[in-house]
């Protein structure tokens, strides 16, 4: 391994053990009661090398929502390809959903968190949190289209998942998954009498 490949190597391993201590501190007690000097003790990385990775604390908070959107996202798409009925698909994302808010680590959803610290006052940080919500939003879109179901349907099952969020967030309790899933259900239920009527009144 030449020089150049040994020093890129050990700036990429500093930077996810720099992630890593950032979203185990931002996530557990918040972005603006945690400082560099905290990042550098939990993470053993140097201060200079900190500053040389991320030279301002806010492009470290956005690596850190940059990274989680992609493993949190993925988590979640692995349970739900879990099933392949597509009704079965958007349920599986409140059951998914249940398990999250059941963690024991479990302190509601980083990205509304985060807005509601830092949303008014970094633009960096006010993008991430859109860009994620808009990402899940299309990928419940895209269930509720492979079932069968119009558009308009994904708006209500997202805006259900995000109050779960927050209630679960709040309350601390996985219950909130429940009580959704089963108001989707009932979304769903309705969704698809809608469609049999509008399909027996074009036949008439």
């Amino acid at each position: 391994m030449d020089i150049t490949s040994a020093r890129e190597q050990a700036l990429a391993q500093a930077r996810e053990q720099a992630l890593d201590a950032a979203e185990e501190l931002f996530y557990a007690r918040g972005i603006q009661t945690v400082g560099m000097d905290d990042i550098r003790g939990a993470s053993g990385v140097s201060l200079k090398r900190l500053y040389q990775l991320f030279p301002a604390k806010e492009l470290l908070v956005e690596a850190y929502l940059e990274r989680r959107d992609i493993r949190w996202r993925g988590r979640l798409a692995e349970h739900v390809d879990r099933y392949e009925e597509p009704e079965r698909r958007i349920l599986a994302v409140f059951d998914w959903l249940r398990l999250w808010f059941g963690e024991p680590d479990f302190r509601g959803c980083a990205w509304i968190n985060s807005y509601g610290e830092l949303g008014a006052t970094s633009p960096r940080v006010s993008v991430q949190v859109r860009a994620h919500k808009r990402a899940f939003r299309d990928y419940l879109g895209g269930l509720v289209t492979d079932a069968g179901l119009p558009d308009s349907l994904a708006d209500q099952v997202y805006l259900l998942a995000e109050g779960a969020m927050v209630t679960a967030g709040i309350t601390r309790e996985a219950r909130a998954a429940g009580h959704a899933a089963t108001a989707v259900a009932t979304l769903l239920s309705a969704g698809h009498r809608a469609g049999g009527t509008e399909t027996d009144a074009a036949a008439s």
